[in-house]
């Protein structure tokens, strides 16, 4: 069985990405520092604890285990802090992308799957964004994944390094089966900050903004289930194993949904009332964030089989009730 190298592989996508990949005949190596993953969550291959800037441990990775690619997810990802604190995601996000891409090409893995962000768009509102949109990011998160783009392409010309880019558009739901989930320490993400406050662990949940030019006054985003996504991924790295041009996919569904019909569809699917506050606008929101592109379907053969907003919040409610990680 070929092995594939999944840094971030600990966390919540990169979890998902490796049970998909073992369920494909790959064996998922997670390369995680823990920083925000969780080692129960690596139940599906070898673990190895360790930051992407210490190049000596990622030759040895490199050296024992031979992959075939890297499906890199580890990076800081929180657009808050990053606005608060941009040294340090040029500093953890580049340095540590950067170390990695050179430990790759020196170990003649020349594929590689990157996970990169709409956020690369920036502010551009009520623009249906496809790949050929302009990258214009307002953070340093996107700043930063957009930088790591540029690495790979420089890194094509030089060495030959054969990559496949995904933007993401917002990620929701849970493994169906329980095994993995979304588990952050402190929570960010909308549909699990809602389920804690129907499970009665937070009094309220604060809507930012409700005067956006949107029918319902609140903003709009494209919701993919992590399932669909690291499908996607799979899709991706067999692409590169064809041996077929380097790209990049938008991964959303084309459709968007606001914040409060996010919230209608979580008290729906859980019979439960949801307490709800208004707050203020929060710096960097766009009022609508929505892909437009089809590529990855027409090209990967990629469908967005469970990116319902019902099929996500009820995924992510059952792991709510039901699973839980430990440091």
């Amino acid at each position: 069985m070929k092995h594939v190298l999944v840094t971030g592989g600990a966390g919540y996508i990169g979890s998902h990405a490796c049970k998909v990949l073992k369920a494909c005949g790959y064996i998922p190596v997670t390369y995680d520092n823990l920083s925000t993953g969780w080692q129960d969550a690596v139940k599906f291959g070898p673990f190895v604890h360790g930051e992407l800037s210490d190049r000596e441990k990622l030759d040895k990775v490199f050296a024992q285990y031979a992959p075939v690619a890297v499906v890199h997810f580890a990076a800081l990802s929180q657009v808050g802090e990053s606005y608060e604190n941009p040294g340090l995601y040029w500093r953890n996000n580049i340095v540590g992308s950067l170390t990695l891409i050179e430990a790759a090409v020196e170990a003649d893995c020349l594929n590689f799957v990157f996970s990169s962000t709409c956020a690369t768009y920036g502010d551009q509102d009520n623009v249906v964004l496809d790949e050929n949109s302009v990258q214009n990011p307002t953070n340093s998160y996107g700043s930063s994944k957009r930088a790591i783009e540029e690495i790979l392409r420089d890194f094509e010309r030089s060495h030959g390094l054969r990559h496949v880019i995904f933007r993401y558009f917002n990620v929701a739901g849970a493994d169906p089966e329980g095994d993995v989930g979304e588990f952050h320490q402190p929570e960010t993400h909308l549909i699990p900050l809602m389920l804690e406050v129907i499970d009665g662990k937070r009094p309220e949940l604060t809507i930012y903004g409700t005067d956006y030019d949107t029918p319902d006054g609140t903003c709009i985003r494209d919701y993919v289930h992590v399932m669909d996504l690291v499908d996607a991924h799979v899709l991706g790295l067999r692409w590169l194993e064809d041996g077929k041009d380097n790209r990049v996919f938008n991964l959303g569904t084309g459709h968007g949904y606001s914040v409060r019909q996010v919230v209608d569809h979580s008290a729906a699917v859980t019979n439960r009332p949801l307490e709800c506050k208004t707050g203020p606008r929060r710096a960097g929101d766009c009022a609508v964030l929505v892909s437009g592109s089809d590529r990855a379907e027409v090209e990967l053969g990629w469908k967005p089989v469970r990116s319902t907003l019902p099929q996500m919040i009820a995924d992510a409610w059952q792991w709510h009730q039901n699973g839980h990680y430990d440091k």
